[in-house]
């Protein structure tokens, strides 16, 4: 027997599959979508011979495999006699949920083309029948929010004595250009005086020494940042214990070449050296 752990991810679509797979992949867990079941033990002996992946796998399988679920009980017997460690956890919610879902996301059922949602989902479930009576753990997530889920699949596979650490990417734009899309937390620095207005700093950035020097020795940015750091050092634990693994913050300014990119450099700077992940993006330095 070996220490390697895969879990196979499978159920019905719309149930949280893609969710649960996220939530591992955020634990240290490689996640393969849709691997087709005859390659299933060739990728397992594979990532065991080569030590990949630090014994961390997780597989998602379902119908959009159905040409191959007739094999599944023979390669999942093929993979416990090689020694891996399976763990089948079978996504499930109530059929009247599962239309809503669909509806509000306005997706197709993967099995329809013509048929009603419901007529995919009574598919879905016929083919999938074995695999769910195979299944380690049924999972129904019909009340589950997406956090819940995902706190429900840390707490069984995640790797609670190595948390993985929270990645801040710190973005500079302009809200001329407008706010970018995925941003957690926006802040607005329009209120600090603009080097644009300073002939020598016009055409430098915030990257440049000169324009920084400006903005921080304003006694208003200086008292900002703080308040900032301040509010962040609550913010960013809180955060981490809710399950994110990325957080975008967005800092804007007029042009966003000056005020803001200066800022997150400033605060990349401050929160690098107590040991933060951070990333830097300046969206619209280069743009006039």
């Amino acid at each position: 027997m070996n220490n390697e752990r895969v879990v196979i991810i499978t159920g019905l679509s719309g149930s949280g599959k893609s969710c649960a797979a996220r939530a591992l992949e955020d634990e240290g867990f490689f996640v393969v979508d849709n691997l087709p079941l005859n390659l299933l033990q060739a990728f397992l002996d594979d990532s065991l011979r080569e030590k990949r992946y630090s014994g961390l796998l997780a597989v998602v399988i379902d119908v959009r495999n159905r040409e191959f679920l007739a094999d599944f009980a023979r390669v999942l017997d093929q993979a416990r006699e090689a020694g891996h460690q399976l763990d089948i956890v079978f996504f499930d919610a109530e059929e009247e949920v599962l239309i809503r879902r669909y509806s509000e996301t306005r997706r197709r059922h993967p099995l329809t083309l013509t048929e009603t949602v419901a007529d995919g989902i009574a598919l879905e479930r016929e083919l999938l029948t074995q695999l769910r009576d195979a299944a380690t753990r049924i999972v129904d997530t019909s009340w589950l929010t997406p956090h819940q889920l995902r706190q429900q699949v840390v707490q069984l596979y995640g790797r609670h004595e190595i948390p993985l650490p929270l990645i801040v990417l710190l973005q500079s734009f302009g809200f001329r250009y407008g706010v970018p899309s995925g941003s957690d937390i926006v802040l607005d620095v329009r209120f600090l005086p603009n080097p644009h207005f300073v002939p020598d700093l016009q055409q430098q950035t915030g990257l440049d020494k000169p324009v920084r020097d400006f903005v921080m020795n304003n006694p208003v940015c200086k008292e900002f940042l703080q308040q900032l750091r301040g509010m962040l050092d609550f913010l960013l634990p809180q955060y981490r214990q809710e399950g994110k693994s990325y957080l975008t913050i967005s800092i804007g300014c007029t042009g966003g070449r000056h005020r803001s990119v200066s800022i997150v450099e400033i605060l990349s700077e401050l929160l690098s050296a107590a040991g933060l992940q951070i990333d830097t993006l300046h969206r619209d330095i280069a743009k006039r």
